[in-house]
């Protein structure tokens, strides 16, 4: 069983995955919390499950792009898991869990998430054998910089505020995902990390390292 965990920005998830099936999962909107909540959410998880540590082999993790308090809050947990139990991590963009659960389409999808100070981090996607892959480094700047930037039509999908949703709604050639399809999954998580499990494709522990936003409006590298 794999355990995923996104603590990326003030959006947490926790969710159990066996390869078959999402055994339980969970998201919620935290106020700086992380540290406080994370635990005994994955305590509550692991129990309604009828789970516990000893049944998890691998963790994913989500690695930003996200703000700095927030991704070291659940990479200090997942590194102090697989350091204890000797288990297998693979690290996964923020971004990807975003365009992972997105229908395929041939425009181009554009996966969002807060960055703080009125702006955004964004990444492109395209279709590529059958699913999303990223198009060049993750961005920032406010709302109104990345659309100037890029050329519809699009679908854009992440986390959005209700001015945003406003703003691009009035936008032609512009497809706006829907607010259910906009939250991020960690059962997405999950499966793009227990794909590489799968593939041997693991990170190593010690050089693995969150994806922090920088402000400065220049492409995140």
């Amino acid at each position: 069983m794999l355990l995923a965990v996104d603590t990326s920005t003030a959006f947490v998830g926790l969710a159990l995955y066996d390869g078959d099936r999402v055994l339980g999962e969970m998201t919620w909107a935290t106020n700086q919390h992380h540290t406080s909540e994370l635990s005994p959410a994955l305590s509550g998880l692991l129990s309604r499950c009828g789970a516990s540590m000893s049944s998890v082999n691998a963790l994913g993790v989500a690695i930003g792009p996200g703000s700095f308090t927030s991704l070291r809050v659940g990479l200090s947990l997942v590194k102090g898991i697989a350091l204890a139990r000797n288990l297998p991590v693979m690290g996964v963009s923020t971004l990807d869990v975003i365009a992972m659960a997105q229908p395929l389409a041939r425009h181009d999808l554009v996966a969002v998430i807060q960055a703080g100070r009125t702006r955004v981090a964004y990444g492109v996607y395209k279709t590529v054998r059958k699913q999303w892959q990223a198009q060049g480094p993750v961005r920032s700047g406010t709302v109104d910089e990345m659309l100037a930037g890029l050329e519809s039509p699009f679908l854009i999908a992440g986390e959005l505020t209700s001015d945003d949703r406003r703003k691009i709604s009035k936008i032609k050639k512009i497809h706006l995902a829907s607010p259910a399809l906009c939250v991020r999954r960690p059962a997405a998580l999950a499966e793009l990390a227990w794909e590489r499990w799968r593939k041997n494709d693991v990170d190593d522990l010690a050089a693995l390292a969150p994806v922090y936003l920088h402000v400065a409006g220049t492409p995140i590298q």
